[in-house]
Order: C-alpha cells, then structure tokens, then sequence
C-alpha cells in the first residue's frame, strides 16, 4: 500500500500552515497525529473493499486517507466549512471518497445507504468531539439506520460509561442505551500526545457491533427509555421515586409501585441496580 501523506505531526503541522487554519474550540477539533492509532481504528473496524463507510468528522482528512485506501467508498461528513478547501486538497489523489459540508444530525443517512450502499448496513467511523458523541451515537441507532458497526474515538469516560454493568459509578442510561442496540469493545486506549492539539483527558476507541436482535424483547422501547432516563435523573433516590417525579412519566404512584412489585422487585431498589433485562420488565408490565 502507498503510505498515507497525514498522520505524523510534521504532515500535519505542514498542511494546517499552508492554509492558515484556526481550530474551532466550539467544534471540538482534536487532529489524530499518530500512526500507529489509525491503524487499530481502520483494523477494528474490519473495512475491507466491499464496504462503503461513512466518516464523522473527516478533520483535515487523515483517517480519511486511511480508510479510503481499504474501503471500497468513504463518503465523509465536516461541519466546518473551513476544513472543505483543505479536503479538497488532502483528499484530491482519492477517487472513492467525497466530503459533505453538513451537520452530521442533519443528514439523512439512512437515504444515504440507500442510495450508496443499496441500503445494505454500513460502517460508520468517526473520532467525536466528546460534547457531540451521545446524541451522534444514539441518533444513528434511534433512528434504524442500517448500521454494522460503528467504531469511534471518543473520551475514555464516555468508552468505559458504555460498556459497564448495573452497581457500578458509571452505569447510567448510556450505558443501557447503547447495550440494547450493539455490543461494545473497547479497542484501544490514546493518550493526549497522540492529538492535535492535546487534549486534557484521555480518549478511547470503542466498537459498536450493532446486534442482529436485540438482547431483551420490549413492547414499547420508547417507554423502556422513558424509565431508563428518568430512573437515572435522579439516581439517588429510590426507583419508585424517581419514575413518580419524572415529567417523562405519565404513571400514578400507585401503578408504578404496583408494576415494581409485580415484578419482583424491592419497593427501596434504585435504578442503578436494574439490568436491561428488568427495565425491558417493567416497561412490558407498565404497557
């Protein structure tokens, strides 16, 4: 293979002077100078020249490079208009790739795999800015985008709060969120020298391998995460409380506490300490 031209600090210093580019705090922009983490995004991704791949992200168009060398398309998303001229550039020896100048939240990615992959599951890769990566992540999911898998850098946090089971600090909705719809792994963690600039956190890159069907069968998932999240608002108080404060819920107290003992469970129990499978309980026996 050609060696990528980003990916070490010298290339990428070169490209950002040529065209004078200012990093948006407001956009999260953390570039990727290490070559040895591209690598392991682009292996556990598993893309292979079947595969058409949807990027978040592009940046000046490093990881870019290296998927569009493995892929058989990469069809890119960059909020920063800032960034288009030098994709035009960076990305200019790459026949299969093209760059949309969008919000990603905004794109219709379903008509998308529709239209560039005959609506078959893509894979998605992206390195998130932390602010953005719940509502990126839960939108594809929410949504039924056919999806594969989806393999992103994301902070450590909000790696570990994805992959954690009930009792533990970082359990939350997240976590239950993103268990329902896909397996996760975490691959690697990346320090802060592997960017540019350094972030102060560490970061980590997670796969997502969507789940064929999903592990709890629920007859309502909107309602299932209705009570996930209100259950978590106030994570200190009791699991009947929590649902009977929320304006999420639309339950009297006495069907709620009715639903939580037909279920087995104790009136004091916390939302914490439910699994999937409890939520996805309760929520058929509310329904």
């Amino acid at each position: 293979m050609i060696e990528p031209y980003l990916g070490n600090p010298q290339r990428t210093i070169a490209v950002l002077q040529k065209y004078d580019f200012i990093f948006q705090k407001k956009f999260g922009q953390n570039f990727l100078i290490d070559t040895h983490v591209l690598d392991k995004i682009v292996d556990a991704a598993e893309i292979t020249k079947e595969d058409f791949v949807l990027e978040i992200g592009p940046g000046i168009g490093t990881l870019t490079q290296y998927l569009a060398f493995r892929a058989r398309e990469v069809v890119a998303v960059e909020i920063d208009k800032s960034l288009i001229p030098i994709l035009d550039d960076t990305l200019s020896d790459f026949e299969n790739v093209s760059v949309i100048n969008k919000d990603i939240l905004k794109v219709d990615i379903a008509k998308l795999a529709e239209e560039k992959n005959g609506g078959k599951p893509i894979k998605v890769v992206a390195n998130l800015p932390y602010y953005i990566t719940t509502p990126i992540i839960m939108g594809l999911f929410e949504n039924h985008v056919p999806i594969d898998s989806i393999t992103v850098m994301v902070q450590k946090e909000v790696a570990d709060r994805m992959q954690v089971g009930p009792g533990t600090k970082d359990y939350g909705a997240l976590s239950l969120a993103v268990q329902y719809y896909a397996k996760p792994y975490i691959v690697a963690n990346v320090p802060p020298n592997c960017f540019m600039p350094r972030p102060k956190i560490g970061s980590a890159v997670i796969r997502l391998t969507r789940h064929e069907h999903t592990p709890v069968q629920v007859k309502d998932d909107k309602l299932m995460f209705q009570l996930i999240r209100a259950s978590f608002n106030q994570r200190r108080k009791t699991l009947a409380n929590g649902l009977k404060n929320s304006p999420l819920i639309s339950y009297t107290k006495e069907e709620i506490e009715q639903a939580i003992a037909d279920c087995g469970f104790s009136p004091t129990i916390r939302g914490e300490a439910l699994r999937l499978e409890d939520f996805a309980q309760l929520a058929n026996r509310l329904s």
